[in-house]
């Protein structure tokens, strides 16, 4: 994985960081801006398929480092994303069966890197995250996986339902975290699995739990009714590795 700049500014520098191949997670535009150099970058950014925000002057005024965005600010990853492929590689080259772990809705870059630290000492493969409303490699995130991202990788995909189903024909099964699920001692999780884990808000969201094969509940004795997201993805995820080790 290779380091890179975080915050792009600028007209030409944003549509040079799109054609020489960054990963740009977010795009923020002015809004009614719609001049050429704005146009083309909108248009580069509809390749990657980046998220755009179209935000006031005010907002790009209080994000910009340097008080010249002109009218434009891109968010690049801090690392490289790693494509899906990679993190089963990865369980291959470790005579492993998969274990991967999905986040669905994680916007906090915290909770993120927390999530890929704890990916990284369960032993996990990888993590997956989708390209909308999800948090993405910042800064924030990569200091909190405490060096973690130097060996944990994380795909980023368009569709995280399609993912799940092109890796359920790889032989993977999925299991989600979920305040009404089947008590996690009580389920079999070994094997090929994905942990799919949502945001302590809404938790996982209906379309991706209905493509799971099971849901796990946490046991817990306290007066509030859930975990933080990281702390519930470490809970189920040592409950895997537990299983594993048996």
């Amino acid at each position: 994985m290779r380091y890179e700049e975080l915050t792009i500014e600028g007209r030409n520098a944003v549509l040079e960081a799109f054609r020489s191949g960054k990963t740009i997670d977010k795009l923020y535009v002015q809004k009614g801006c719609q001049d050429g150099p704005i146009n083309s970058i909108l248009r580069e950014a509809g390749k990657q398929d980046t998220v755009v925000h179209f935000v006031t002057r005010e907002r790009l005024d209080q994000m910009s480092e340097t008080k010249k965005h002109q009218g434009v600010i891109a968010g690049a990853a801090a690392y490289e994303y790693a494509q899906v492929e990679d993190l089963l590689e990865l369980a291959k080259k470790r005579e492993e069966p998969p274990f991967l772990i999905l986040l669905d809705n994680i916007e906090d870059p915290h909770n993120l890197g927390a999530i890929i630290r704890t990916a990284n000492l369960a032993g996990a493969h990888g993590v997956i995250i989708p390209k909308r409303r999800a948090a993405g490699l910042t800064a924030t995130a990569m200091k909190a996986s405490a060096g973690a991202l130097n060996y944990t990788p994380v795909a980023k995909v368009t569709n995280l339902g399609k993912t799940m189903e092109e890796l359920k024909k790889r032989g993977l099964w999925f299991v989600c975290a979920d305040m009404d699920g089947t008590v996690m001692y009580n389920l079999d999780l070994k094997g090929p699995v994905g942990l799919v884990i949502g945001n302590e808000g809404e938790g996982v969201s209906r379309l991706i739990r209905e493509k799971c094969d099971y849901a796990a509940s946490i046991p817990m004795k306290g007066d509030i009714d859930s975990l933080n997201a990281s702390v519930a993805a470490g809970v189920l995820a040592y409950e895997i590795v537990r299983q594993r080790m048996g």
